[in-house]
């Protein structure tokens, strides 16, 4: 099988990291028979100082001609002083618009040669940890109007607003409800409704298609509450479900628990098998060059990719055993390191991780 995948590899530790995915990528092709064809385009900082741009026109039409796109990190210090809408990150809200990504999958895993790392006590981790959170990507607060100003007083007055409508509403439903039936048969659906009109209607909408889905448990769940639960019994989820806002806190919080954002693959995905697979990190200036970085999360990404935007669940499994192998056998970047492992770089990682595919 031939797919045609768009390589945004970013800035800061982003080439490294994309790079070692790469290498997974062309071995399981090796393996199973299949043809990966990349084309390298740019977004971020390095887009920005190539063509003034952090998301180029045509960054996003190679994108909406591939059957995926594989992205590493944007952003640095470096860019910290332009204006908000010339910013690196400006691009990554950019590319998600204009690819029609109204969904991101997070899934929050730990695995058990890391169960050390984990801040949680060892009687609440020995449950498991194995959930996604479907986040609504495209509306609510990140993309409500908003104003900010100052009255006769001087008194600066700040507003921003929280728009859903149904149909946005319905799509996520879709996709958390069909996660959940290919997985342990569970939605949690996360909101604020006794605050947030938002809320009353994410709930009104999550009931009925709850109803028209009576195989799959469901459950409301109010986001305090489920920011609690999350760190007292992480194993009672399955799939959450909720919007642009509750997502991007709890997605970061249920990566923490994990033991590090290094681990944790994400994918952005829309109405068709099209989809922007990255890991969740940021771009790590810091240690960007000097082959430290923990490549596993955006090797993560290429089997959510294999899995979501390909179908190949098989190849997804290679990829995703591969990694639990080699942290069995001790093997660990810095960032995961603890006494008694055996230190890797990052190239040396991804060389082990293919190797075991």
């Amino acid at each position: 099988m031939n797919k045609k995948i768009a390589v945004i590899k970013g800035d800061g530790i982003g080439p490294e990291i994309v790079t070692e995915a790469m290498k997974v990528l062309d071995r399981i092709g090796e393996k199973f028979g299949h043809n990966f064809e990349y084309t390298e385009v740019l977004m971020g900082g390095c887009a920005i100082d190539a063509t003034g741009s952090p998301l180029p026109q045509e960054t996003i039409d190679t994108c909406l001609a591939s059957d995926s796109v594989l992205l590493g990190a944007v952003g640095g210090p470096k860019w910290d002083n332009l204006a908000g809408n010339q910013r690196p990150e400006k691009g990554l809200l950019g590319i998600r618009s204009a690819l029609k990504l109204f969904a991101n999958i997070r899934p929050a895993k730990l695995f058990q040669p890391l169960a050390s790392a984990c801040p949680l006590k060892e009687e609440i981790t020995a449950n498991g940890l194995d959930l996604v959170i479907v986040r609504e990507l495209i509306g609510g607060a990140y993309f409500g109007e908003r104003s900010t100003t100052t009255d006769e007083n001087g008194v600066e007055k700040a507003v921003d607003t929280m728009p859903y409508s149904d149909f946005e509403i319905e799509r996520i439903m879709k996709v958390a409800f069909d996660m959940a039936r290919k997985r342990r048969g569970k939605v949690n659906s996360v909101d604020k409704a006794n605050v947030l009109d938002t809320s009353r209607l994410w709930r009104k909408i999550a009931h009925r298609y709850a109803e028209l889905n009576p195989d799959i448990q469901f459950e409301d769940t109010l986001v305090d509450n489920c920011a609690m639960q999350l760190v007292r019994n992480p194993a009672q989820f399955d799939v959450i479900v909720t919007e642009n806002l509750f997502g991007d806190i709890l997605s970061d919080e249920a990566s923490m628990i994990t033991g590090s954002l290094g681990m944790i693959p994400s994918a952005s995905l829309g109405e068709t098998s099209l989809g922007l697979y990255e890991p969740i990190h940021g771009s790590a200036p810091d240690i960007a060059g000097q082959n430290k970085a923990n490549p596993i999360a955006t090797i993560l990404s290429v089997a959510m990719m294999l899995r979501y935007s390909f179908d190949m669940p098989t190849e997804a499994d290679a990829i995703e055993n591969a990694v639990n192998s080699v942290l069995e056998d001790g093997y660990r970047t810095g960032d995961i390191m603890s006494d008694g492992m055996k230190f890797v770089t990052c190239s040396e990682m991804g060389n082990l991780i293919t190797e075991r595919v």
